[in-house]
This record gives C-alpha cells, sequence and structure tokens, in this order.
C-alpha cells in the first residue's frame, strides 16, 4: 500500500522521508483497525530480560472479535488492496467458479455412473480403464491442465476449445448466447477438474463392487438368469454406493482447491484465482473469507452425504 501510495518512495518529484512513511503507515494501520491486538490474549514482553514470558488479556477489544462481530451481520470486512467489500469481491468470483466446480461434479458423477457396468466385469477394458485412471491420479494436476491444453487447445494439433479467458462480454447478447459463451470456454477447464477428480471416485467404486458381488444374493440373481449389467444396476450398485457417498464430502472442497491451479492455467476470474492473488498479497480479510467459503462448502457436503446415504439405505439413522 505505501508503495501505491507514494510509488515507490516518490510523488512525482517529491521524495517522501521516513517519516512520512512511517505516518502513512500508521493511518492505513489505524483506517483499516490493525492497530488492536490480534487475539483476545497475547504474549507480552518480561519486564526484565530473562524472565518467563506473560500472557496479556485484551478483552473484546481485538481485531478476530470485531471480525467476527462483524460476521454475524454478513459483513466480512474489505480487502486491503483496492478497499472492496470482501464479500462482493467473493460473489463476483463465485459467478465462474460455481459453474465451473458444480459442472465437474456433476461431470465426474455421471462418468461413475457410466463406469459401474464395465467395473463389474473381469474384461480387458476393465484392466485398461483403471491402469488409464491410476496414471491420470499420479499426474498433479497442472501436468493434467498443460496436457490438455496441448491437445485440445492447440492449433498445430486439435483446437477445439479456447486456450485462456472467457471471452469478450457483449451487453447486447441474450442469456443463451452468454451461456452458450460461458459453456464453451469453461468445457476445458471443467473436464480438467472433472478428469483429476474421477479417479477417486472410481477406484473407491470398483472396490465396493468386487466386494458387494461376492455376496450370497447377487449369486442367486444371476441363477435366476439375469444379465449382469441389471444385477449391477438393481442389486449391487445401491449397496456399493454406501462407501462412495462418504468421498462427497471431500469432492466439492476438492473441486474448490483445484480451481485455484485451473483457474491460474486457464486465466479465470473465478475464487481460485482471487485467492492467489490475496495470499499473494497477504490480503487477509479475503483469505479468511476464501477460507470460511471452503468450510461452508464441506459441511454442505457432509450433509448431502448424510441425506444420500439414508435414501441409499433406509435402516442407516442418526442418533437424536
Amino acid at each position: 500500500m505505501l508503495n501505491h501510495r507514494f510509488g515507490e518512495g516518490e510523488t512525482g518529484s517529491h521524495v517522501a522521508s521516513p517519516a512520512q512513511r512511517q505516518l502513512a503507515e500508521l493511518q492505513i494501520r489505524q483506517r483499516l483497525g490493525l492497530t488492536a491486538p490480534l487475539f483476545y490474549f497475547s504474549a507480552a514482553p518480561p519486564p526484565v530480560a530473562g524472565l518467563a514470558l506473560r500472557w496479556q488479556w485484551n478483552g473484546a477489544h481485538n481485531q478476530y472479535h470485531n471480525w467476527l462481530r462483524q460476521l454475524l451481520h454478513a459483513d466480512l470486512g474489505v480487502s486491503f488492496r483496492d478497499d472492496q467489500p470482501v464479500v462482493s469481491l467473493l460473489l463476483q468470483s463465485l459467478r465462474y467458479t460455481l459453474p465451473l466446480t458444480i459442472g465437474a461434479a456433476l461431470s465426474c458423477l455421471a462418468l461413475a455412473w457410466l463406469l459401474t457396468p464395465r467395473l463389474g466385469r473381469k474384461s480387458r477394458g476393465r484392466s485398461l480403464l483403471l491402469t488409464s485412471l491410476y496414471l491420470i491420479d499420479a499426474a498433479p494436476l497442472f501436468v493434467v491442465s498443460l496436457l490438455l491444453l496441448l491437445l485440445l487447445a492447440n492449433p498445430e494439433m486439435v483446437a477445439l476449445f479456447p486456450a485462456y479467458g472467457l471471452g469478450r462480454e457483449d451487453p447486447t447478447a441474450t442469456w443463451l448466447v452468454h451461456f452458450q459463451t460461458m459453456a464453451y470456454h469453461l468445457a476445458l477447464p471443467m473436464l480438467t477438474l472433472t478428469l483429476a477428480s474421477l479417479p477417486a471416485l472410481v477406484v473407491q467404486l470398483d472396490a465396493a463392487l468386487n466386494h458387494e458381488l461376492r455376496a450370497d444374493y447377487v449369486l442367486t440373481a444371476r441363477a435366476k438368469g439375469l444379465p449382469d449389467a441389471l444385477v449391477i444396476r438393481r442389486h449391487v450398485l445401491r449397496n456399493a454406493l454406501i462407501p462412495v457417498l462418504a468421498l462427497l464430502t471431500e469432492l466439492l472442497p476438492s473441486l474448490v482447491a483445484g480451481s485455484v491451479v485451473v483457474e491460474m492455467i486457464f486465466s479465470l476470474p473465478g475464487m481460485g484465482r482471487l485467492l492467489a492473488a490475496a495470499a499473494a498479497a497477504h490480503d487477509y480479510p479475503v483469505l479468511l473469507g476464501g477460507v470460511l467459503t471452503v468450510a461452508l462448502v464441506r459441511v454442505w457436503g457432509q450433509v448431502v452425504a448424510d441425506w444420500l446415504s439414508f435414501q441409499a439405505d433406509p435402516r442407516i439413522r442418526l442418533p437424536l
């Protein structure tokens, strides 16, 4: 902030003195509320060197208490960088991150559902599928992103998708045109997140299917002449989904974390890019707002996973 205000020590032809910089720093800290203690208690220097460290009670006059009080009024403070409200910055970035992460989550679940019949059969295609998923899971997310860029957004290979950005917004275009444009630019980042999240679900589903396929009710269903695909869909899948549903609590937070890398590589103005820039600039209000948002997503994922587990097996009851 001081460099932005004084231009690396200069304002025009005037050179800021150290006293002016200290005064400006004090004014900025007072305006941002950084002069108060950080927490309810803090370490106080001992009166004599060599004595034990003393702890000082600061009461309600601290930065954390002020932030918590503002949080109860849905106020996350203002950004240190540009003085904009943190809530507006998060909402603006979620306009692009929510379609990206929700679309990747739905695509991941749909692909896992479509791959289920192939996983239940011992064939060469199953071994090839699991090997491919293991290779994708072993590769870092940025490597998967760069490979998809080179393969599907490269004029020298196959230029099916744009390499970066969201294109130019036309204020006169209809909502359908806006939707098509956003879907076209988010297709490759969404594919990246889907491929990065798919192996964990499919491998867990494969282990659960193999366990359930050895059960007696499966032998009975096959003895009646039912095809394997119908046995898996009607009988096995519902029981195999119960351990897989627990992974939903990690799916959405991992997608939000992966969006940081994806949005940086594909130059998308989403929440991941906002948090990365905030971390580089030590913009703590934005970082706290982002961490709180991820925590709320994790809690929401746990609630959804519990509800889906109850739908898959009504015998499950939560203790009252």
